[in-house]
């Protein structure tokens, strides 16, 4: 129940911190739209990366946890 709560929160913690992104930095770049290659990250999006960051890892480390708590053998 435990595993499955924190799954759930840490699901819910990724998804919104990769839609609260900024939207040029994506495949809209590639034909014409302003490039962010060259240009760091400040302030709050610096932060709201470090988030997404450590949400994916959390994320990630919940699942195999939850994989082996299982028991389940492939």
């Amino acid at each position: 129940m435990i595993l499955a709560l924190a799954l759930l929160l840490s699901c819910v913690g990724l998804i919104a911190a990769i839609l609260l992104q900024s939207r040029g930095a994506g495949l809209g770049a590639t034909f014409g739209g302003e490039s962010s290659a060259y240009r760091s990250r400040r302030g709050v999006e610096k932060r709201l990366f470090q988030f997404t960051i450590i949400m994916t890892v959390l994320f990630v480390g919940v699942s195999m946890v939850a994989f082996l708590a299982s028991g389940s053998t492939f």
